[in-house]
């Protein structure tokens, strides 16, 4: 708390404008987003898509999405945001069932604390297993350290190859009896690539055990690539053995922060997410995710958003940020000394040194950092890590003249900031 200035309650309220302008003041120091100088954190479609957001974040900023029975607007659109999304991951094919089933969450870490519980309890209920595992990648989200932290699992992450894919052999071997669900990225955050699910499935399967995609990154991104013909790799429903999948409104769906979608392949196993009960005075309560009260705003912008952007403007949002991601690698790989890490096939790469004794990735991101540009900084390789939106596209080829001229500034030189922030509080 004390890297930060404390404002105390003011005896006497503040008039609205002064308040207003004393935020202001506060956010000179933020990134400048609208710029399109910011490669992570933000998602922007366009001015427009964010005037739409904020009016509709404004019309529900009081209400509780707690309960939809006071509030039936809310669960309308929850029910219309979950119904699409499970449309775009293959609930609507023959192969997933037909009975796919899903709630919101307030982000992608929520959801996949979600499915990590949900399988500890199936897997108390219905196998008697004390001690669960999860099996998930070293690529995998941090979030599933946290639920392992959090619900009393036992994480065990296996080794990627050399292309930063999951080893699948090294996955069945990490299995156990005690081993209740295995994990795949579509595709990982840290550099972009997407898990073998098809693979993962079929040990799921094999093995008589859940498999959650972790598709935060790419629920609302893999779908319109495949419309593009970009992509064509199996990863959703339609995959034998996917049991669960997360998705992230607020990233490529270009929603307001924060609204995630988890999905359950079935009715029985989406029910073992919910928390019932009627153990003290207040009557029965209910709630589908970690918290109970849950701001109404966002949930009215992300189905604001998907209303007004609609599959086309989707299609063409995926193909502005595919091609902008597609120059941007390109731009990379021919700059002398860098390399992308792997494959990446959609809009998320890391990149860093070939050598990094002859280069420094870290200090080539300090002076883009100089420059005006933010890209997160990445360990195990040291790399910088673009996440390529709609709103960045057009910065792309300034960032690679920026990088070019950055590895020639820093030649040999070196940084002694090692520093990773991905993610950070006070």
């Amino acid at each position: 708390m004390d890297a930060f200035p404390h404002t105390p309650i003011p005896e006497d309220g503040l008039p609205s404008d002064v308040v207003m302008s004393t935020l202001m003041h506060m956010k000179r120091d933020d990134q400048d987003w609208r710029g399109g100088r910011v490669f992570s954190l933000v998602y922007s479609a366009g001015d427009e898509v964010h005037e739409l957001l904020q009016s509709a974040l404004s019309l529900y900023s009081a209400e509780n999405g707690l309960n939809v029975l006071a509030f039936p607007s809310i669960g309308t659109m929850q029910h219309d945001i979950i119904c699409n999304t499970a449309s775009l991951l293959g609930a609507d094919d023959p192969a997933s069932g037909g009975a796919v089933e899903g709630y919101l969450t307030s982000g992608g870490t929520e959801s996949l604390l979600q499915a990590v519980k949900t399988a500890r309890d199936v897997a108390r209920k219905d196998r008697g297993i004390a001690r669960p595992e999860v099996v998930v990648a070293q690529s995998g989200h941090a979030a599933f350290t946290k639920a392992a932290d959090y619900f009393d699992v036992e994480l065990i992450r296996v080794p990627v190859d050399a292309g930063y894919r999951v080893n699948v052999d090294a996955m069945a071997d990490a299995c156990t009896d005690n081993t209740i669900m295995v994990v795949g990225s579509a595709p990982t955050y840290p550099q972009g690539v997407v898990d073998p699910i098809a693979d993962i499935g079929a040990l799921a399967l094999e093995r008589g055990i859940l498999c959650h995609v972790d598709a935060c990154m790419g629920g609302f991104l893999l779908p319109f690539l495949t419309q593009l013909g970009r992509f064509d790799e199996p990863f959703d429903f339609r995959v034998p053995g996917v049991t669960s999948i997360s998705a992230d409104v607020h990233k490529y769906g270009y929603a307001s922060k924060g609204v995630s979608v988890i999905l359950y392949r079935n009715h029985e196993l989406a029910r073992k997410q919910l928390f019932v009960t009627t153990d003290w005075l207040g009557g029965f309560y209910a709630s589908t995710a970690m918290a109970g009260t849950r701001p109404a705003g966002p949930i009215a912008a992300a189905w604001a958003a998907m209303m007004h952007i609609g599959t086309k403007g989707y299609v063409e949002l995926t193909r502005t940020a595919h091609d902008a991601a597609t120059l941007l690698r390109a731009g990379i790989e021919s700059i002398s000394g860098l390399e992308v890490r792997g494959d990446p096939l959609g809009t998320v790469m890391a990149f860093g040194a070939i050598d990094p004794e002859q280069l420094d990735i870290f200090a080539v991101g300090e002076q883009l950092a100089g420059e005006g540009w933010y890209l997160d900084r990445q360990t195990r390789p040291d790399s910088l890590h673009a996440t390529v939106h709609a709103g960045s596209a057009a910065t792309v080829p300034y960032l690679v003249e920026d990088l070019r001229r950055a590895v020639k500034a820093v030649g040999a030189a070196r940084t002694d900031d090692r520093s990773t922030t991905y993610g950070q509080s006070t």
